[in-house]
């Protein structure tokens, strides 16, 4: 299986700040960032990944103030920071295709490809945040649907720069005087319904030929999105049989665009509280759990839900809200999981304060891999996102106890099997076709200056 360790301030647990064996600067402490992308290594996770967010706001100012998420090192400066002190990990990072231009996003990820020898990882998002715009001098957040409509078109845009320079193009050729082959400099114009761009991208290529594609959303746009562009999926599915329609519908839509079905892993989420016994696994989570504050709480669920539940009833079940008002799959979800096991308010800011909407479960070191290997056996998914609810000891535990469990059972690896993040998590190259979005093409640049 592959594994993803998914960094976010502390921990995952929304009150990791507040546990004794917390760092509470880490958005800031560089000496413990480089332990903990040291410590995934030594797990030999496929990658280390960070979530990113463009505006500082997504609720009360009381609210926020207790809450750690407020404060961290870019993640993209982080990531080049990061390939100086490890050899291995993949280092993935999120960045917006909304707020961003195709060319400045595939120069910086094409260089940070480079200087880690192919380990680079871009998560390409829409940005769901409503008080986004406002940064950026929008009055109101961009619709949805022309998000994804414009994401689509970007990333199209800067997979065609990724792909500048074919193979052999720099020559080199000291005595002849020529540096590159002209005939395999490929010059994108693309002109579409978002963007207008030019290449080359004046980045040399990198080990693994473009960085990975990353990508998450289980809606309809983006469940497309990823069919088409994406090689690995973070999901959030909160069933084993939630995981496998999710798992089948995505997988099944690749052979649409000429792709085989493990040029796509699909790895959910996963908060995982562990310890020897399950008893010592459901103390920790017990303590964390204690420490969230029901406002921070309630304003995570509300901003969750795009919805403002202040004056409801905390002990009472969540209102009901029009279908035509779900705003993406993830709401869809709480009011699934909220209905199925009869959930008050209060229940789901616990729930979602210790895993974020996303997968947990506490047990033993046994219990914690059987869940794992039925997950990827029966098809749920390739592998996960391992979210530690506490940094340094929850990634401890994890490495310490799971991953020698896993590896007794054949399911992971024991050494790394290449030095790219393509190699390890086994994905080829993808083709890129040109003409796959409107029929622009990158044309030859001994070509273009002939015509």
């Amino acid at each position: 299986m592959k594994l993803g360790m998914f960094y976010w301030n502390c921990g995952h647990h929304i009150a990791a700040w507040r546990h004794p064996d917390a760092v509470p600067n880490s958005g800031e402490n560089m000496a413990h960032l480089i332990e903990l992308a040291q410590l995934s290594e030594r797990g030999l996770f496929d990658m280390f990944f960070m979530a990113d967010s463009i505006s500082f706001w997504r609720g009360s100012l009381e609210a926020m103030s207790r809450d750690s998420h407020v404060a961290w090192i870019e993640p993209f400066t982080l990531m080049g920071a990061l390939a100086q002190h490890t050899e291995k990990l993949g280092l993935a990072c999120t960045a917006t295709s909304t707020y961003d231009q195709p060319f400045f996003l595939a120069r910086r990820f094409a260089s940070l490809d480079l200087v880690s020898g192919g380990r680079a990882a871009w998560n390409l998002v829409t940005t769901g945040s409503e008080h986004a715009g406002k940064s950026f001098g929008f009055d109101q957040h961009i619709e949805k649907s022309i998000r994804y409509r414009s994401a689509r078109e970007f990333a199209h845009v800067v997979r065609g720069l990724w792909n500048s320079w074919g193979d052999g193009a720099f020559v080199f050729d000291q005595k002849e005087g020529q540096f590159f082959d002209p005939d395999k400099l490929q010059v994108l114009e693309h002109e579409g319904e978002f963007y207008r761009v030019r290449g080359p991208l004046h980045v040399p290529p990198s080990p693994q030929g473009e960085p990975v594609l990353i990508q998450a959303g289980a809606s309809e746009a983006g469940r497309a999105l990823a069919a088409e562009s994406a090689e690995v999926v973070f999901g959030a599915s909160q069933t084993l049989e939630r995981a496998q329609e999710f798992y089948a519908d995505v997988k099944s839509r690749l052979a649409a665009h000429g792709r085989a079905p493990d040029s796509l892993k699909i790895m959910p989420g996963l908060s995982v509280s562990v310890a020897e016994t399950t008893e010592e696994a459901e103390a920790k989570w017990n303590e964390l759990q204690d420490l969230i504050d029901p406002k921070t709480g309630l304003a995570l669920l509300a901003e969750r839900l795009h919805f403002d539940i202040s004056d409801c009833d905390i002990n009472g079940p969540l209102p009901e809200m029009p279908t035509e008002d779900m705003d993406g799959s993830r709401v869809e979800l709480i009011y699934e999981m909220a209905r199925r096991e009869n959930m008050t308010i209060r229940d789901l800011y616990r729930h979602f304060g210790g895993t974020r909407g996303h997968k947990h479960i506490t047990g033993s070191t046994v219990e914690v891999a059987d869940f794992m290997e039925e997950w990827v056996a029966e098809k749920g998914c390739d592998g996960f996102n391992i979210m530690p609810p506490v940094f340094p000891a929850g990634l401890q535990d994890f490495v310490d106890l799971v991953v020698p469990e896993l590896q007794r059972r054949g399911l992971f690896r024991t050494k790394y099997e290449g030095s790219t993040l393509r190699e390890n998590l086994e994905l080829p190259r993808p083709p890129w076709a040109a003409a796959d979005l409107d029929g622009s093409a990158p044309v030859s640049a001994n070509t273009k200056a002939n015509a």
